[in-house]
């Protein structure tokens, strides 16, 4: 339990940095599209319709991970967590989950409202530091466990 505990942990940290990495790959694609001489206005943003360059794909990949995998994860690990017997594997499980909900409902509210997409961008970075320490927690309960008894 431990063990997938660890793993979910690094998983998600490993998800988040990929959220910033397609992020910044699709819009400066997006970018470089308007550049090139593309045009944008919400006519071309539409379902359907978005324009095809170099980065688009990261777009998709940030909504797929952001609204589905890194949710089903964080929930996985705050299951996992009252099992794993990690030190405070729990709590740092309830951190992920809720800084992972945060994200969601602010990316989307982003469309609406840009200036919350500073809250998603920062509490990106709570969402990676708290999976870190989710991760170590269980590495390190793991050293522990495994580390021979003292001898008197």
């Amino acid at each position: 339990m431990r063990q997938t505990y660890l793993i979910l942990a690094r998983i998600i940290a490993v998800l988040v940095v990929i959220q910033a990495m397609t992020m910044v790959f699709a819009v400066a694609g997006f970018f470089t599209w308007i550049d090139d001489g593309g045009s944008a206005d919400s006519s071309t943003l539409k379902e359907g319709s978005f324009p095809s360059f170099t980065g688009d794909v990261g777009f998709m990949v940030h909504g797929i991970s952001g609204g589905m995998i890194i949710p089903l994860a964080a929930l996985l690990l705050l299951i996992f967590s009252f099992f794993a017997k990690v030190p405070r594997g729990v709590l740092l499980g309830v951190v992920v989950v809720v800084s992972t909900a945060v994200q969601y409902f602010a990316g989307f509210m982003a469309h609406d409202l840009p200036a919350i997409g500073l809250v998603h961008g920062l509490n990106a970075f709570v969402l990676f530091g708290a999976a870190i320490a989710a991760a170590q927690a269980a590495k390190n309960a793991g050293v522990a466990q495994a580390a021979p008894a003292p001898t008197a």
